[in-house]
Parts: C-alpha cells; structure tokens; sequence
C-alpha cells in the first residue's frame, strides 16, 4: 500500500495478572494508508482497544513493530511520543473524557495549547470553526456538565481534530449514544474525515456503522478472524 501513515507488525501485547501471562494481542499486522476508512469489529474483551492503544502510542507491544509515517514509534520515550501523537494523531472514545471545568472551546484548543509554538487568536479561531463545523457555535462557553451526550460527543470530535491529524483512533465513538444520536456522530465523523482527508480507524460493536468503511477487519481472541 501506497501512503502508509500507520503500520503495525506482528505486534503482541501481554498483560501479567498475579503469576499468570495474558495474551491479548497474538501476532496482528496492519496498514492504514492516507485518507482510508478501516472499521475493527468483534467481541468485547477481543483485543480491539489493546490494538488501538498500542497503534496511538499509549502502551507499548510485548513484540513487534509499530511506525507512524514510515518511522518505529514504538520504542520512543514516553514524550516524544506524546509529542508525535498531539502531531499526527486524534482520539476520540466512548465516553468524552473532556475536562469539567473547562469550556467547550477551551477543550477543543486544549491540545493545540500544549504546543509551544502557539498563537491563541489563531487557536481560538480554529477551536470556533471546528465547534462550528460540529454544529456547536451555540455552545461555545458552555462547559461539559451543561451539554447533552450528543454535545459532549460532538465537543470531543472537534478537539481530536483540531491538530489536524493524519490518522484518527476512534473507540467506539457511538456506543453511549441513543441511536438517533449515534448515528447522526457518525455521519458526521465520516463526512470530517474526506474534508480533512485523515484516515480513520474505528472500533465498534454496531456492523451497521462498520459497513461505511472502505475496509472491515474481525477481531477475535487477539488475532484477525476470516468474516
């Protein structure tokens, strides 16, 4: 594949419980080339968002290989990796994880903020565009507890895409969400991905919302299952 800017290799998580060894992840291989659309499926405790901890950087592999941009990102410190993941990568999860005493928009440019080099009225203006672009240019100083499910969900999509990233990790992004609600993220969250032309991983248990991505991948016991 062309434009690989996420790759795992024969990667192998295992977990130590007391004295006894779990393998949650058994040898799993992976490509997401610019711009593609991947969803993951499978059953709860299969290893999916093990997977997507350890592709964004946040836990290492036992084994194997990860690189971002052509480059081994899993063996670099702790910082900077956190400094590649606010570069190149978005996150979104189940539950929001926004900050309670911050506003929305100050959520949205939290992670632009982390960055040295930024310029708040060029921060400020990105973080309002996203929350417009999210339907939310109404709730601009409204802080998290005031917002609805759908809302928060919404904030948290703009605040993975603010730093533009070539690749968004997204853990069940629908899963706490009415069906209504879900669905409407959802459509969102694709329609965001070809303006921002980002590849996008998802996880989810919902096949209806798995079958819009360009590639359907099954989980099952830390490995790929045939469909």
């Amino acid at each position: 594949m062309s434009n690989v800017v996420l790759e795992a290799k024969n990667i192998t998580k295992t977990f130590t419980d007391g004295k006894t060894d779990v393998a949650v992840l058994k040898g799993l291989s992976l490509q997401v080339g610019t711009g593609q659309f991947i969803s993951i499926v499978g059953s709860s405790g299969s290893g999916k968002s093990t997977l997507l901890h350890v592709l964004g950087g946040l836990d290492r592999p036992t084994s194997g290989e990860v690189l971002l941009n052509g480059e081994r990102f899993d063996t670099l410190s702790e910082t900077v990796r956190g400094d590649l993941r606010n570069q190149h990568l978005g996150f979104v999860y189940q539950f929001h994880h926004l900050l309670p005493e911050f506003s929305a928009l100050e959520n949205v440019a939290m992670p632009l903020m982390l960055r040295k080099s930024s310029q708040y009225a060029e921060v400020k203006q990105k973080a309002e565009y996203l929350l417009e672009r999210v339907g939310l240019s109404h709730r601009l100083t409204h802080k998290p507890g005031e917002l609805s499910g759908g809302e928060r969900q919404r904030v948290a999509l703009a605040r993975a895409l603010v730093t533009n990233p070539k690749v968004m990790l997204a853990d069940e992004p629908t899963g706490n969400l009415d069906r209504h609600t879900a669905m409407s993220i959802f459509e969102l969250l694709n329609d965001l991905r070809q303006e921002f032309n980002m590849a996008m991983l998802i996880v989810t248990h919902d096949e209806q919302l798995a079958q819009s991505a360009d590639q359907i991948l099954h989980m099952q016991d830390g490995l790929w299952q045939m469909p």
